[in-house]
């Protein structure tokens, strides 16, 4: 075999996208909190970065406050910066290390986060171990008792067997130690933590001191999956108590939680913060960006003096040049993202108007592409605009993803959206006869003769599946 090295030319086309260009994109589907952050990261690193005191149109940021870093003149401010930029410069070139000033401000802002930052709340394992100091047990079973909370899972349930539990232990002891041990645990609060199964669970948490505490006990531990499937007949029968008694027992149980450990160690509540206002103003609707807590950016009129400074320094000219651009393609991309997003914002509000009048089932199909076309952008644009933003109205805070959903078209050509669809299947059944509820066929035939939609049986038990409607017999209310 005959190995040739050879130049050859070839001619190829190549679509690539600018670094500036990739910014704009990135910036354009971040939320308003992460802009906030990029936003403080930027003032770190680039110095020629400020921010307005008075909030102000960004579009007018570069022309007011940043011309060309070409351009020749001269600034009020008599301070000399060449110094410092020589040290940015030393800086960027190792790694970009902050300054003493911004370290220390960088310093004072991580301070600040830990001292909001929420503290660890209390967890089912700390809860658990608390009681067992007040407790005097063995060495081995405290020992046990220990490694079975550990074993414990999230909702305070042992998912694990004892002889497990013993193996793992650095020093095992007996079984009949662990079931000990296993007894200690389910005797502490919350009651039916320890539980090995839904039945244990629920009888730990049963006290003999209860009212029908034994007919309580034979409902979950004998007629717990007949309860599930609405067998209310067949359980009155077995307990030889009325159907209206079943039911009363049946309330009696609803007190009682599958995951017990639950409370502890939750994961704290995430607090979301609208992107944009929808307010009714003057006869019509009106799109409102919220952005009063991002930093208003502009270009600080020093960098002029700072271009003269380094005019017998190339090196140093043209790091404060780049530092320049950097600055305004991040103004320009974050007034455009504000553009975008407004525009975007405006379109729905304008196309989904019967869903801010009328409510939900008034939710017409909307699809970004729509969008896209009356507003003469790409639909990747819409995408990333709406991506991971809220709208606040007075219906409440939704997505802005929320406004785009599929729909079925009915008799007279109209389209239904899938949310308005299955706001009718919750409104039929909610309006039927508990006595005789309706099958899945049946609520067909009403959605066809009331809205004219034609949609088959497993639609509509997706929809109510989604819904988390039970079906039509686990529906049935029994009559003694």
């Amino acid at each position: 075999m005959r190995l040739d090295v050879s130049l050859q030319q070839r001619l190829s086309q190549q679509l690539r996208l600018a670094p500036q260009i990739i910014q704009s994109i990135e910036i354009l589907q971040l939320p308003a909190m992460d802009l906030r952050e990029l936003i403080e990261n930027e003032l770190q690193e680039n110095e020629v970065l400020e921010v307005e005191e008075v909030p102000r149109d960004p579009a007018l940021a570069v022309e007011e406050r940043g011309p060309s870093a070409d351009e020749e003149g001269t600034d009020d401010d008599a301070e000399r910066v060449f110094d410092r930029l020589e040290g940015l410069l030393d800086a960027d070139r190792s790694r970009g290390r902050l300054s003493k000033a911004a370290g220390e401000e960088a310093a004072d802002r991580k301070w600040e986060a830990m001292q909001n930052t929420a503290a660890r709340g209390e967890t089912l394992a700390d809860h658990l171990h608390e009681q067992l100091d007040l407790l005097e047990l063995p060495a081995d079973v405290r020992a046990a008792a220990d490694a079975i909370v550990y074993n414990l899972d999230d909702g305070g349930i042992l998912r694990a067997t004892l002889e497990e539990v013993v193996a793992g232990m650095d020093e095992p002891v007996a079984l009949e130690v662990a079931e000990r041990a296993l007894r200690t645990v389910q005797g502490l609060e919350p009651a039916g933590v320890g539980a090995r199964d839904l039945v244990e669970c629920l009888l730990l948490q049963i006290k003999d001191g209860e009212p029908d505490a034994e007919l309580r006990r034979r409902l979950v531990r004998d007629h717990l999956d007949d309860l599930k499937r609405n067998k209310i007949p067949r359980i009155a029968k077995a307990l030889g108590v009325s159907v209206e008694r079943v039911y009363e027992l049946r309330d009696e149980l609803r007190h009682l939680t599958p995951r017990p450990g639950a409370a502890y160690g939750a994961v704290p509540t995430a607090y979301i913060r609208p992107d944009v206002v929808v307010e009714w103003d003057e006869g019509d609707y009106v799109v409102r960006l919220v952005n009063d807590h991002v930093p208003r950016l502009a270009l600080s009129p020093r960098y002029r003096q700072m271009l003269q400074e380094a005019r017998g320094d190339p090196k140093l000219r043209d790091y404060v040049k780049r530092k320049v651009d950097a600055a305004k393609w991040l103004i320009e991309a974050i007034a455009q993202r504000e553009n975008t997003l407004e525009r975007v914002a405006k379109e729905i509000v304008h196309r989904q108007r019967d869903y801010l009048d009328l409510g939900l089932s008034h939710l017409r199909p909307l699809k970004m592409q729509e969008v896209a076309d009356a507003l003469g952008i790409h639909v990747s644009t819409v995408s990333r605009a709406i991506s991971d933003k809220y709208v606040q109205t007075h219906r409440g805070i939704v997505p802005l993803k929320f406004f785009f959903t599929g729909g079925t078209e009915n008799d007279d050509g109209g389209v239904e959206s899938r949310v308005s669809i299955k706001e009718r299947v919750k409104a039929i059944v909610a309006a039927e006869d508990p006595a005789h509820p309706l099958s899945d066929d049946e609520v067909a035939e009403r959605l066809s003769k009331e809205s004219g939609l034609v949609i088959a049986r497993r639609t509509v038990t997706k929809y109510r599946k989604a819904l988390r409607i039970p079906s039509s017999r686990q529906r049935r209310v029994w009559s003694g």
